[in-house]
């Protein structure tokens, strides 16, 4: 796969490699013939300088422009006239230059669309023989040179359209090779999202027949004793504990019934994250009697649904981890918005554990390795999943403290510092 996705950025620079090599020779063959040419030494060396300018001018701007990183339109005829007036100069310093039209027309027709550059490259092939009937009393120049540089028009234009063509392929092969690496791409990720959503209705079908239906039969058994008790005296209590029972299977069946149906737990429906989290602490306090100090710090705003889940997994966990295991006097949960961030504080003054033991659910909790259980690991993943940090804090007798850090994106909490609710649940 990674070898594959290399192959766009090679097929586009490798002929350009090939073409360095070529205009490197063209230029050292045309500096040595003018080096030993019979020209005059300040022709001469009027000759080599302007070939060494030709050489700078290609490296800075011409070969940006031929990889495609250097922009286009009026900087390539920018290259394009620089290029043709330094090569003017210099065979009009000396008519040994005239090899360098080897290099200058295929940089030509790669610079410019095919009809300027048909035009172009005849016109800079006709500057030899003008530079020769320019020079005094060089009367006309040898049949041979006219037919030679006719035969370099022709051979000019051919082999340009030649290179043009070979750099559409090459560049068309490389853009290919890329639109297939991202075909392929997303189909790994429709792939990836069919496994999800395959995996997904299996399990709703699960718990469809299973949890669900559990769950059914036990809120009917609780009304039914709920009507035996009803009218039966000191049974006060008895029939606190069976309508507590009876609305925590609901709202249990709720949830199963939103994840079978895909929609969001059922307490974010209708409701925002902190809500749904008070509605956590009021319900700990209604279950064993604990009272929970809930507070909102800073300006509470919308969140992604994904991070509202992950909030309120982790007041369920961490307010079900104190339910059965921290036998607390008091407890706070604290849930803090800020800029591009929120966070969910969950104390205790319970038992506490020490670090490097079984904690809350079997799970250690220096490094949250679970031990037979799997709500704090889970949890940890969820808040791993959305690139949020989660930590626990815990000593024997001190009491437990679960923090959890997600990353928000600006426009998802509204920004502001005010204090926000503060009551006992």
């Amino acid at each position: 796969m990674a070898v594959e996705a290399e192959r766009g950025p090679r097929a586009r620079v490798r002929w350009l490699g090939l073409w360095d090599g070529y205009f490197v020779v063209c230029h050292l063959v045309t500096t040595a013939l003018v080096f030993t040419s019979g020209a005059p030494q300040g022709r001469r060396v009027l000759a080599l300088g302007g070939l060494t300018v030709a050489a700078v001018w290609y490296a800075t701007l011409g070969r940006p422009l031929l990889t495609g990183r250097g922009g286009g339109g009026r900087r390539n005829v920018v290259f394009c006239a620089g290029l043709v007036g330094v090569f003017a100069l210099v065979v009009c310093a000396d008519l040994t230059a005239s090899f360098a039209l080897f290099g200058v027309v295929p940089m030509l027709m790669m610079s410019l669309p095919a009809r300027p550059a048909v035009v172009v490259a005849v016109l800079v092939n006709l500057l030899p023989p003008v530079a020769w009937w320019l020079r005094p009393g060089a009367g006309d120049p040898p049949p041979a040179a006219v037919l030679a540089s006719l035969l370099g028009v022709a051979l000019s234009a051919l082999l340009g359209l030649w290179i043009k063509r070979v750099v559409r392929q090459n560049r068309e092969h490389a853009e290919l090779i890329e639109e297939l690496q991202r075909n392929r791409a997303q189909v790994a990720r429709l792939s990836h999202r069919a496994g999800i959503a395959a995996e997904r209705e299996r399990l709703a079908r699960e718990i469809h027949d299973t949890l669900a239906q559990s769950l059914t039969s036990i809120i009917g058994l609780v009304q039914a004793a709920e009507a035996e008790v009803a009218d039966a005296p000191g049974l006060d209590g008895s029939r606190r504990h069976l309508a507590l029972a009876g609305r925590v299977a609901r709202d249990s069946l709720a949830e199963a019934r939103a994840f079978v149906a895909g929609r969001a737990p059922a307490p974010l429906e209708q409701s925002s994250p902190a809500r749904a989290v008070r509605r956590q602490a009021e319900g700990l306090t209604a279950q064993t009697g604990v009272p929970v100090r809930f507070a909102v710090e800073g300006a509470e705003g919308p969140l992604p649904m994904q991070v509202g889940v992950v909030l309120l997994r982790a007041a369920q966990e961490s307010l079900a981890n104190v339910r059965k295991h921290a036998a607390a006097g008091r407890v706070e949960v604290t849930l803090r918005y800020g800029a591009g961030r929120v966070g969910l504080v969950v104390r205790d003054d319970g038992a506490g554990f020490a670090p490097g033991e079984a904690g809350d659910d079997g799970v250690d909790a220096a490094d949250g390795r679970s031990a037979g259980g799997f709500g704090l690991a889970g949890l940890r993943a969820r808040v791993a999943e959305c690139g949020g940090v989660m930590t626990v804090v815990s000593r024997p007798g001190e009491g437990t403290s679960v923090e959890v850090h997600l990353p928000v994106p600006v426009r998802g909490v509204a920004a502001g510092a005010g204090a926000g609710a503060d009551d006992d649940a």
